[in-house]
Parts: C-alpha cells; structure tokens; sequence
C-alpha cells in the first residue's frame, strides 16, 4: 500500500515560520497532484495549496503570498513553506496525493495522518 508520513509541525509564534514535509512510500507507481489541505474542529476540510506533477501551483486565497508549495518527484515529497504565520493558520495540516499503484491502477486519493500547527499571538 501508499503511505503520507507529515513532519515540521508545531508551536510558532505569530509572524514566524515553519516548514512541513510530506513523504509518500509504499507501493508507487506515480504521483500526479499533492496538496495540502488543514482541518480545524467544527470546519470543512479546506485545500490550502496544490501541486500538479508539473510543478503548476494554486493556493487558498488567505495564504497567498505568505505560503510556498513545492515537490521533489525524486523523492516523492511535498512541502509547505508557512512564513507569516497568523492564529488563524491554526489547524490540523494534511498531506494528499493522487496516487497509481501500478501502470493499469487508476490514480486513487491518499491522505497522511497530520500534523499540528498552532501559531500563538
């Protein structure tokens, strides 16, 4: 199977940054589009940014300019650059990717288990 391991999570100060990481491996034949979506309790999901195996990118309207998406297909790893980080960055920060297992397998979602980011004011 395909598993997202989400690293770079934690407790940062408004104004500051983090760095998260999401590294797929397992049972991979390609990787089409990664994203990073968060979750805050009582919220819908919310796509934060996404990444096409091309490197084409698309953000959420309140990160832009202060988020930076970008992708190693050699490593099959997405990141999320945060700078500028405000409260209402806090959430729950997920890492997706559309996944083929084997040449003949459609592409299938997969999601990593999280990591929390708390930005204190």
């Amino acid at each position: 199977q395909v598993q997202l391991v989400e690293s770079g999570g934690g407790l940062v100060q408004a104004g500051g940054s983090l760095r998260l990481s999401c590294a797929a491996s397992g049972s991979i034949f390609s990787i089409n589009a990664m994203g990073w979506y968060r979750q805050v309790p009582g919220k819908q999901r919310e796509l934060v940014a996404g990444i096409t195996s091309g490197g084409s990118t698309n953000y959420v309207d309140s990160v832009k300019g202060r988020f930076t998406i970008s992708r190693d297909n050699a490593k099959n790893t997405v990141y999320l650059q945060m700078n500028s980080l405000k409260p209402e960055d806090t959430a729950v920060y997920l890492c997706n990717a559309d996944v083929r297992t084997r040449i003949v397998s459609p592409y299938r979602p997969y999601w990593g288990q999280g990591t929390q980011v708390t930005v204190s004011s």
